[in-house]
């Protein structure tokens, strides 16, 4: 296996223009020899074409055309990727530095792999990290249990599982990573890094501020179909509580015990 494998980024944007360049800098300084950078424009009017010329010499392919939304944007530019590991993230979002080269060495310890994972940063407009979110080894039976136990702020996976199972699902405008992940855990094995690899940013127009139902109802969609015990939901809960604990996350866990209390405290009165 080469020691820096091609890694492939899709970037989908639509009038991003306040976030973009920053999402094309944390791919693009990197410090990492192989890369492949695509960005997909959905035809933006508000000078989102004005910052992607500006790296256009450093990027692999662009295009700015109209779409049909979001995952339509990205099967396009994984379509077109020709690196051994894919990911896209999106231009409101970061790579934190280092995060190509942690994914390489990562993936010559563990060869049998089609999944990398980190952990992820809650940031906030100005880039200013807000809370981290930290993960564990993902699986299939672990997001039926408990939800989007993965990001792809953070998330990169081998191009060569799509031959297997296709792109994202087109019909899904919301929830389509959490189908995709479903379906790619569900073929691959899976590791994690406990580091933090990308950044989500937090802002007034981000989808999950703005459609909030829509997720719901697409959740539900997906899973009417894959049906899981409650008493397997308790076990893969205990599971990620003590993966963490033997990960060293104590901290992590002590303040997740502190937000939950309160909750239930502020519900209780």
């Amino acid at each position: 296996m080469p020691k820096f494998p091609l890694i492939t980024v899709v970037t989908p944007s639509f009038n991003q223009k306040a976030y973009l360049e920053r999402t094309i800098c944390s791919v693009l300084e990197q410090d990492y020899p192989n890369i492949e950078y695509i960005i997909i424009d959905g035809g933006s009017t508000d000078g989102s074409i004005d910052v992607i010329e500006r790296y256009q010499n450093r990027i692999a392919f662009w295009v700015s055309e109209p779409d049909r939304g979001q995952t339509h944007a990205i099967n396009k530019g994984l379509q077109m990727a020709t690196g051994e590991w894919v990911a896209w993230q999106n231009s409101d979002d970061i790579y934190y530095p280092g995060v190509f080269h942690q994914l390489s060495e990562v993936a010559l310890k563990y060869p049998k792999a089609g999944l990398l994972t980190g952990d992820m940063m809650l940031i906030d407009e100005h880039d200013r990290p807000l809370r981290d979110i930290r993960y564990v080894i993902p699986s299939y039976r672990a997001l039926l249990a408990e939800g989007m136990l993965i990001a792809n702020q953070a998330a990169f996976w081998r191009r060569s599982v799509h031959d297997k199972i296709g792109f994202l699902t087109e019909s899904f405008q919301c929830s389509f990573d959490y189908e995709w992940f479903l379906r790619l855990t569900k073929q691959v094995k899976a590791k994690h890094v406990n580091r933090i690899w990308g950044g989500l940013r937090l802002h007034g127009e981000t989808k999950t501020s703005l459609l909030t139902q829509r997720f719901q109802e697409e959740n539900q969609i997906i899973l009417s179909e894959r049906n899981i015990s409650t008493w397997l939901k308790n076990l893969y809960r205990l599971r990620r509580f003590s993966l963490m604990l033997v990960n060293g996350q104590f901290s992590y866990v002590y303040r997740g015990l502190l937000r939950r209390a309160s909750r239930q405290e502020r519900t209780t009165y």
